[in-house]
């Protein structure tokens, strides 16, 4: 009775106008309420009230909306078809979205500020509805729309919080998408340069590296015309220092150009990471530097820039320094015990020796064939 009620809805709407609507949907949504063989079209009148509501365009009315869908826990549902949940899940996910950009918009943030204010508990929402979807789910090739909506909600959602390195796999993902690969002029071009965006973006870690090498190495990346993007992928892959008035000449014009590059904030993380990376090269080919030297190499204006940099990649474990202050020297190397002294030693004897009885034998083998022949 109620799924055949659901039906006479477009019907009501058209004649009996929006009041006696919400009346039928209202009335809907008490008789289903707690009886889990109607929780499947329960779950579909909400949605159609969750509509109407974010459709009045008013504050209130999206909070209303989005509190009405977010009451659902459809994962739960046995009666619910899979693509269905997810559908509802991501439908939670966008209305979530934007209320935390309402919200947002209408609270000034302070940093540093511990409690939760502006649209952050609508953020987390969106983490956690985010974890609901099955991603296996969504590689199937029947799911690829959802798939595509449900990763350019979770790009939102790193963006918000400048979790560069995730916006970098979820565009990815969007990458690997059938029907965006083949679309090599638009969309497929148009998520390979922003995994590179934002991979070089992200702080550099293990998983970050690894990411950043896979990509310089991809063969959609050596087409003519991102021919840029290869080149800047190269540079961060390669241990040579890269100066930031060489990047600037070289490729400012058109990452300014970019939806990403004409925020202030990116360009001026671009120009850390770039810091980042000298500084990563330096540790590996110097033992030793003084402050003022290396403060030079990395384009930096005073000695208190670098120590600001250098401690923040310390802390990270990307490299290790220990700075003497008096002496303005930095060493990059720590000092070693006689246990690993010993060790490399034992190590470069073993070497040493498998190359005496290798050349042994080769000589041998030349005698006894040498012989051979005189005989």
């Amino acid at each position: 009775m109620v799924e055949l009620a659901i039906t006479w809805l477009p019907e009501i709407k058209e004649k009996g106008g929006l009041e006696k609507w919400l009346e039928l949907l209202e009335t809907l949504r008490v008789v289903t309420e707690g009886k889990i063989f109607l929780e499947t079209p329960r779950a579909r009148v909400t949605r159609l009230l969750s509509r109407y509501y974010e459709g009045l365009k008013t504050k209130e009315s999206l909070q209303t909306a989005s509190d009405l869908l977010s009451e659902l826990q459809v994962e739960t549902y046995s009666s619910m078809e899979r693509t269905e949940k997810v559908e509802f899940i991501i439908e939670q996910m966008r209305l979530l979205t934007d209320l935390a950009k309402q919200k947002d918009m209408a609270v000034e943030k302070k940093e540093g500020k511990e409690s939760l204010g502006g649209g952050e508990s609508e953020w987390i929402k969106v983490r956690v509805g985010g974890r609901k979807v099955n991603e296996d789910f969504l590689k199937q090739k029947e799911n690829q729309d959802l798939k595509l909506r449900y990763y350019k909600l979770m790009i939102t959602h790193a963006l918000h919080h400048n979790a560069y390195l995730d916006v970098a796999k979820y565009y990815h993902k969007i990458w690997e998408t059938p029907s965006i690969k083949e679309d090599v002029d638009k969309e497929g071009k148009a998520a390979l340069e922003r995994i590179v965006y934002y991979i070089i973006l992200a702080p550099h870690d293990h998983e970050q590296s690894n990411m950043l090498h896979q990509i310089s190495l991809d063969p959609a990346l050596t087409r003519d015309d991102l021919k840029l993007h290869f080149d800047l992928v190269k540079n961060f892959v390669t241990s040579e220092i890269l100066p930031w008035p060489n990047v600037v000449q070289n490729y400012g014009e058109d990452l300014r150009k970019t939806t990403e590059f004409k925020q202030d904030k990116l360009w001026e993380d671009l120009r850390v990471r770039v810091i980042e990376h000298n500084i990563r090269v330096i540790a590996k080919y110097f033992t030793r530097i003084r402050l003022a030297r290396l403060t030079k190499f990395l384009d930096l204006e005073t000695a208190k820039d670098t120590e600001d940099i250098l401690t923040r990649l310390v802390n990270s474990g990307t490299i290790w320094a220990k700075v003497d202050r008096p002496a303005g020297i930095i060493n990059f190397r720590t000092k070693r015990s006689a246990e690993d002294v010993m060790n490399d030693w034992s190590s470069d004897m073993q070497k040493l020796l498998g190359l005496v009885e290798k050349t042994w034998m080769g000589m041998n083998a030349a005698q006894a064939a040498q012989s051979r022949v005189k005989s």
